[in-house]
């Protein structure tokens, strides 16, 4: 992942300069001699990064501290987020299907073989017959990946999100009642899980919208996925006082007037 900051419009001596920007801040490439200009286009690129988006940069001539107003191009190269549905159970198939529809690449991971099959989920990109745990250590995730464990079964749930807890994930979520959560939270707590890595938790998995089938359940976790990437609430529109639009990639170009 990374985005490529190009100057379109401006001074002769800055056009089609680039900056390339990485997902944990650091950049190749500069405004030549400019050293404002770089840090304020690393920190506009890395948000437009962040929210997988491409678009136009309006930098002030206050801002640009070269004297004239300039246009950045940015380009934002990102691949497809992850999410891992742990449990090959019948809700997962549904959930994945949800999964692609939002974009996500969806792994399903199972340590049971007769339950992890290609004829069970046929929409997953991949399907990992292995300890939930094992795989968790061994895959790449970041920070736009989410965490689905639908498996509630102590010897599968604790290990994993022991693990799982500890990363720099954007979601993780644990299906099961009231009483299984108070269970599984115990024993988080008994293997040294603190009381703020399990606040990271949703448990119960998804939004109340009163789900009964795979299907309305899926849509309920994809909900909450949606709400706690985009910095939703979750509460109905009608009759609220909060923005309908949260998502960075929805806005118009951005301008810079100044810099701190």
């Amino acid at each position: 992942a990374a985005a490529l900051a190009r100057v379109v419009s401006g001074p002769a001596d800055l056009l089609g300069r680039a900056l390339l920007v990485r997902p944990d801040g650091s950049h190749e490439g500069g405004f030549g001699g400019h050293p404002e200009l770089d840090r304020t286009v690393v920190g506009e690129a890395a948000a437009f990064l962040d929210a997988g988006r491409t678009g136009t940069l309006e930098i002030g001539a206050r801002g640009s501290r070269c004297g004239a107003p300039l246009t950045v191009l940015v380009e934002s190269s990102v691949p497809a987020p992850r999410m891992i549905v742990f449990g090959a159970i019948d809700f997962a198939s549904a959930l994945v299907r949800v999964g692609r529809f939002l974009g996500y690449r969806v792994t399903v991971c199972d340590a049971r073989p007769v339950f992890a099959t290609r004829a069970r989920f046929p929409d997953a990109d991949d399907i990992v017959v292995e300890w939930p745990h094992q795989y968790l250590e061994r895959t790449d995730t970041d920070a736009r990946t989410v965490l689905c464990v639908l498996t509630h079964d102590a010897k599968f749930d604790v290990p994993l999100l022991r693990l799982a807890l500890r990363l720099p994930v954007a979601y993780i979520g644990a299906m099961g009642s009231r009483r299984t959560h108070l269970d599984r939270a115990e024993r988080l707590r008994r293997v040294g899980v603190t009381d703020l890595e399990l606040a990271r938790l949703r448990s119960p998995i998804g939004l109340d919208l009163g789900a009964r089938t795979p299907e309305e359940t899926a849509l309920s976790i994809a909900a909450e996925i949606v709400a706690a990437r985009r910095g939703g609430s979750g509460v109905p529109l009608t009759g609220a006082h909060t923005p309908i639009h949260h998502d960075p990639a929805s806005l118009p170009p951005r301008r810079v007037d100044s810099v701190a």
